[in-house]
C-alpha cells in the first residue's frame, strides 16, 4: 500500500502544444518507433473531494502521479490533464507489452490502494486507448481518439479499458444527436412500451409482463434504452423518463386487469437517480392509485450497480416500497459492482441472474458454477430466482433440472407491443411440450466418440428396454443431460475433447444423482483410484467387453440409484 508522506513531487500537466509529446508522435509518424497513448480518467473522483476535502484528492492525484512515474519504467511519460485525469505515453518497441495488456497494466497501479491520512482511498480508473501512427497522425488528433476511447468506455461502464475505433466515434457523435432529441421526446410523444413474459418453471404459465421502454427517435430510428439511457441520466431528464414508463406501465397492468388476469406481476426499471429522490416511494403509490392497481401487482426492478451509489438513502427506498407490499427484483445480478451483502441488507424479493450467465450453460463450467450458485443463494436467502435470456430448450433444460424459479427470454417471446402481450396473456400457458412431465426412471446415457462402438453399445443395452440416449461428444452428452432426467451415465475414458473421469466429474456437481461409470480399453490406475475416491466414478469398466458381465454391471447402477429414491 502506498503511504503519502512527505508532497510529492508534481508531474507536468499536457499543454495543448507539449513539446515531448510532439516528439513521440513525430517519430512514429515518420517511420520511427510507433506509439501508444492513453487517457486515465478517475471513476467518481469528484465524491473524495466533497467527502474527504480538497487537500485529500490534491494529494491523492500527486501520489498517483509519482506512483505511475516510478512503476511504468523510463519510457513511459505521464502528464496531468485536466482535473482528475492522466495522459499516458509508451513507444511500441519489439518485444514490449501490447497495448491491451499495458491498459490492464495501467489499470492495476491506479488500483493499488493508497493512504492520505486519515484515509485509504481506492481508486478506480476508465481508460481509453489510441494509436499512432494507426488512429491519428497528430498530437493532437491522438489526443482526440484517446478521448473518444474513454467515452466508449464509459458508455459501457466504469473501470474498463478500450482502445478507440472509429464505430467508438460515431457512437459519440450519435450521443450528441440523443442529447438534443431527448429532452423533447416525452412531449412529442416518441416513447413505447414494450413487453416480455416471464413463465412459471413448474408449468410453463406466464406470471408477468416486463416492461421495456424503446425511443422511435426521428434521427436514429428505434432505439433500447442502453443506447440512450445514459445521455439522459447525463441531462436529468431520466427522472422525467422513469416517471412517464411507471404510470404508463401501470395502466396498461389494469386494463389487463379488468380483463380478468389479476395473478399477474407488472414488472418496471427504476433508475439509480429515481431512487435516490425523497420522494420517490410516494411517486410509486400515487401512481398506482392512479391506475387502481393494488401493491402486489408491481415488481420494481433495480439494477445491482445502484446498490453501491448512497447506501443508506437506496436502503431506506427500498425497505420503504417493501413493506408497502411493492415487490423488489435485483436485476442482473452477478454483474456491477455491488457486492454480495447486497443481498442480505436490502429487501428484495427475487435476483434476477445476467444473461450472460444463461447463455453459457450447460457447456461452460463458469457460468454453470455460477449459475447454479447464484440459484442456491437465492433459495437460501428466501428469494425467488429468474434467469433472463433464455433461447433455447437446452438452457431451459438445464435450469428447471436446477430448480431455477421462473424464465425470461426469446425461447418464450421478444419484446412485443401491448396489443401482442395481451394475446401471450389469453394463452396464459407457453412452451407446454418443454414443461410437460417425462417419464423419470431408467434412462441411460451413453457416450462415446468412437461411432461404431457407440452403436455397438445401443444395440446391446436396446434390449434391456431402457431409455437410451447417445452422445458422440461431451457437448452432445451436456445437452442431453440438460433436456433428459438420465439415471446413469457410461462414457468412454480417451475422447479428444475430455476425459471421461473428467467429464463425470462435472457431472457429478451438475446431477450428483447421477450413477456414472466408466468403459475404456486404457487403464490408468491413477487418474481411476482417484475419481473413484473422489465420488467421481462408480465403477470402472475395461474394453473389450463381456455383453452380459456388462449389461449387469448396468442394471446394477440402475438399482443403486433406485434404491434412496423408492
Amino acid at each position: 500500500m502506498s503511504t503519502f508522506g512527505s508532497t510529492p513531487t508534481p508531474i507536468a500537466r499536457l499543454g495543448g502544444q507539449d513539446p515531448e509529446l510532439q516528439a513521440m508522435v513525430a517519430e512514429a509518424v515518420n517511420g520511427g518507433t510507433p506509439l501508444m497513448l492513453l487517457h486515465v480518467d478517475i471513476d467518481h473522483f469528484r465524491s473524495i473531494n466533497e467527502n474527504m476535502g480538497a487537500d485529500v484528492g490534491d494529494q491523492a492525484l500527486a501520489l498517483l502521479g509519482r506512483r505511475l512515474v516510478e512503476q511504468l519504467g523510463s519510457e513511459a511519460r505521464v502528464w496531468r490533464h485536466g482535473s482528475d485525469e492522466f495522459i499516458v505515453a509508451l513507444p511500441r518497441r519489439p518485444g514490449g507489452p501490447n497495448p491491451d495488456d499495458f491498459g490492464a497494466q495501467l489499470r492495476d497501479h491506479v488500483e493499488l490502494p493508497m493512504t492520505v491520512l486519515p484515509y485509504t482511498l481506492f481508486l478506480t480508473p476508465t481508460i481509453g486507448l489510441a494509436l499512432c501512427p494507426e488512429d491519428a497522425t497528430t498530437s493532437s488528433g491522438l489526443l482526440a481518439c484517446a478521448e473518444t476511447a474513454v467515452g466508449q468506455a464509459k458508455h459501457e461502464g466504469l473501470n474498463l479499458v478500450r482502445r478507440y475505433t472509429r464505430d467508438a466515434a460515431v457512437s459519440i457523435r450519435s450521443d450528441s444527436i440523443i442529447a438534443r432529441q431527448i429532452v423533447n421526446a416525452i412531449a412529442n410523444n416518441e416513447f413505447r412500451l414494450h413487453y416480455q413474459p416471464q413463465i412459471n418453471a413448474h408449468d410453463g404459465r406466464v406470471i408477468g409482463m416486463e416492461a421495456l421502454l424503446r425511443w422511435h427517435s426521428p434521427a436514429l430510428g428505434m432505439l433500447v434504452p442502453e443506447r440512450f439511457m445514459h445521455v439522459a441520466e447525463k441531462l436529468g431528464v431520466i427522472v422525467q423518463i422513469g416517471d412517464w414508463v411507471l404510470r404508463n406501465a401501470f395502466r396498461q397492468a389494469r386494463i389487463w386487469r379488468d380483463w380478468g388476469f389479476d395473478d399477474f406481476e407488472i414488472a418496471v426499471n427504476v433508475s439509480t437517480l429515481q431512487l435516490l429522490r425523497p420522494d420517490f416511494v410516494m411517486e410509486v403509490l400515487e401512481a398506482m392509485q392512479d391506475a387502481g392497481i393494488p401493491q402486489q401487482m408491481v415488481v420494481l426492478e433495480v439494477r445491482q450497480n445502484a446498490l453501491a451509489k448512497d447506501t443508506h438513502l437506496v436502503h431506506r427506498t427500498l425497505a420503504s416500497l417493501h413493506r408497502e407490499g411493492v415487490r423488489l427484483t435485483l436485476d442482473d445480478f452477478g454483474m456491477g459492482d455491488s457486492n454480495l451483502d447486497s443481498l442480505v441488507r436490502f429487501s428484495v424479493d427475487k435476483i434476477k441472474i445476467d444473461r450472460s450467465f444463461v447463455k453459457g450453460v450447460p457447456n461452460s463450467a463458469r457460468e454453470v458454477a455460477i449459475t447454479c450458485a447464484i440459484i442456491a443463494m437465492g433459495h437460501q436467502l428466501g428469494m425467488k430466482v429468474i434467469a433472463h435470456g433464455v433461447e433455447t430448450d437446452i438452457q431451459l433444460g438445464f435450469l428447471r433440472r436446477n430448480h431455477c424459479d421462473m424464465f425470461q427470454g426469446h425461447l418464450f417471446g421478444e419484446p412485443m407491443s401491448a396489443e401482442d402481450a395481451g394475446s401471450v396473456l389469453r394463452r396464459r400457458y407457453l412452451r407446454s411440450d418443454a414443461f410437460a412431465a417425462t417419464k423419470p426412471d431408467r434412462t441411460l446415457l451413453l457416450l462415446d466418440d468412437e461411432e461404431n462402438i457407440l452403436r455397438s453399445l445401443v444395440r446391446l443395452f436396446r434390449r434391456d428396454g431402457y431409455r437410451i440416449l447417445a452422445a458422440s461428444s461431451v457437448n452432445d452428452a451436456f445437452e442431453l443431460l440438460a433436456t433428459n432426467d438420465v439415471q446413469v451415465i457410461l462414457s468412454d475414458q480417451r475422447m479428444s475433447d475430455m476425459s471421461g473421469t473428467e467429464f463425470l466429474g462435472r457431472v457429478r456437481v451438475l446431477y450428483p444423482d447421477t450413477v456414472r461409470l466408466v468403459l475404456s480399453g486404457y487403464t490408468d490406475l491413477a487418474t481411476v483410484t482417484e475419481a473413484i475416491n473422489r465420488g467421481e466414478i462408480y465403477r470402472f469398466l475395461t474394453k473389450p467387453w463381456n455383453d452380459d458381465d456388462l449389461r449387469e454391471h448396468i442394471r446394477q447402477a440402475f438399482t443403486t440409484y433406485e434404491m434412496p429414491h423408492r
